[in-house]
């Protein structure tokens, strides 16, 4: 009777932390409004951008392709992935009760990871699409129906989910003790795994092992999308042919080198974490700017997206008259 007592009370001082203290962003407090004001405008523009190409790609018939089929549910990650923690972190910085509940850093986390890893498999998938535009153009619409489109986005999600519970669902058989202060403006795995005083060696394990496939697979299907593309155009090297790539793919190339960089840049530059961390640095990437910039890529670079717009305004002034 004595060993289950001592065992019950271990448990119970095991699971005592109910909530977390969130630090958030290493911002002095005479500069918060400042920051909180710049934040703000770059999460409405997130939010409105990444809503409006969704509502062009509804609307305009000319846009029911493959390609922006695919881009309306990057839209649609980029959106949810930068609601998740920004408004929370927006708040923080306007109150002192910075403080999350257990099941909401946990709920946090787990969705952080899976938009994430599904903005990874979405910009894999375009790159697919993008390949068979230009290697297979007389095949593509055969190739890219809508059942494949509708596949590779029901695996990109199936993925995703699989990798966020290899992670979560291991983080709640951790005990966390006393220390519940993270290093972090949202629920990173990284800054929980730090605060465990349980053995996280199998947590480590999945965070290499899941994480590297997560990172690499679909980096390496984008490579070789770009390098059957780039052979592609080198056998018929025409200045014609060469724009033509470079309109079709020039937006998904520029979205796709801002969400890996963020990712190398972490390890390229080991020396910034001495001056602030690194992963605050690529998860304000992910889920600030990278979000933000999509919309303005997607419509500053691309035709048909110029010419729905277009279309969308001319209503809006002739209903408004």
């Amino acid at each position: 009777m004595f060993s289950v007592g001592k065992s019950s009370m271990r448990k119970e001082n095991q699971s005592s932390v109910s909530e977390f203290l969130l630090l958030g962003l290493p911002i002095r407090p005479e500069q918060q409004d400042m920051f909180f004001t710049l934040f703000l405008g770059m999460y409405l523009t997130t939010v409105l951008g990444n809503l409006l190409i969704i509502l062009l790609i509804r609307l305009d018939s000319c846009l029911h392709t493959p390609m922006y089929f695919l881009l309306s549910h990057l839209a649609f990650t980029d959106v949810s992935l930068s609601s998740i923690t920004v408004p929370k972190m927006l708040m923080d910085m306007h109150t002192k009760y910075k403080f999350i509940s257990y099941a909401g850093c946990i709920s946090q986390m787990y969705f952080f990871l899976f938009f994430t890893n599904l903005d990874s498999f979405l910009i894999a998938s375009m790159a697919y699409d993008r390949y068979v535009a230009i290697c297979h153009p007389l095949h593509y619409t055969t190739i890219m129906k809508e059942q494949m489109c509708a596949l590779l986005v029901a695996i990109s999600w199936i993925l995703s989910c699989a990798s966020s519970l290899s992670h979560t669902l291991p983080l709640t058989q951790l005990s966390f003790c006393a220390a519940n202060t993270v290093s972090h403006f949202f629920c990173d795995l990284g800054a929980l795994l730090k605060l465990s005083c349980s053995d996280i060696f199998l947590n480590e394990l999945v965070v290499f092992t899941v994480g590297v496939v997560v990172i690499t697979l679909p980096f390496l299907c984008i490579l070789v999308s770009y390098g059957y593309i780039g052979a592609t155009i080198l056998k018929v090297p025409s200045t014609k042919g060469i724009c033509k790539a470079l309109s079709t793919c020039g937006s998904h190339l520029s979205v796709v080198s801002l969400y890996y960089g963020a990712i190398f840049g972490q390890y390229l530059f080991p020396t910034l974490s001495n001056f602030i961390n690194k992963d605050i640095i690529m998860a304000f990437m992910y889920m600030v700017v990278t979000p933000m910039l999509n919309p303005f890529i997607y419509s500053l670079r691309n035709r048909d997206m110029k010419k729905a717009l277009g279309k969308l305004f001319s209503r809006a002034t002739f209903f408004s008259q």
